[in-house]
């Protein structure tokens, strides 16, 4: 599991789903603070994926590069410290850019409920499925010609 958790905090850029409806909705999002297996985000709360995450907080994400992707899922939290909230705003400077104070903006964070770990570069590759609310791991390899 540190394999998977440090990959995500070595890649900040992740895509992000969400649905509006049963639409669903993809974005890039910066991981602005990662806590163990918590990510903390930071966005508007005039943009639609707030009003996404406040009426269905279930998102999944994936940070991928070359062979390696990190797919984690579970439900966001609005309950963000001030502190938090803070360390955030001082350590992201594109957000200073973006707004003068720290409490212009909406942050939630994601308690990674499931994680899954792909490496695609050995053979046969390697996948490994984090199942953090139950303490289970599954690992096992992706067959070939799926």
């Amino acid at each position: 599991m540190e394999r998977a958790l440090q990959f995500l905090h070595s890649h900040k850029d992740v895509a992000l789903a969400t649905s509006e409806g049963n639409i669903p909705k993809l974005r890039i999002f910066r991981v602005m603070k990662q806590e163990g297996n918590v990510l903390y985000f930071a966005t508007s709360e005039q943009k639609a994926v707030w009003r996404e995450l406040r009426k269905n907080p279930n998102v999944e994400l994936i940070a991928y590069e070359g062979n390696i992707s990190v797919r984690c899922s579970g439900m966001v939290n609005f309950n963000v410290e001030d502190a938090t909230k803070r360390w955030i705003y001082e350590h992201n400077d594109v957000l200073q850019r973006l707004y003068t104070s720290y409490d212009q903006m909406a942050y939630f964070c994601l308690p990674i409920a499931e994680m899954d770990y792909y490496d695609l570069q050995p053979t046969p590759p390697e996948f490994l499925h984090f199942d953090l609310m139950a303490g289970e791991v599954s690992e096992g390899f992706m067959p070939t010609g799926s």
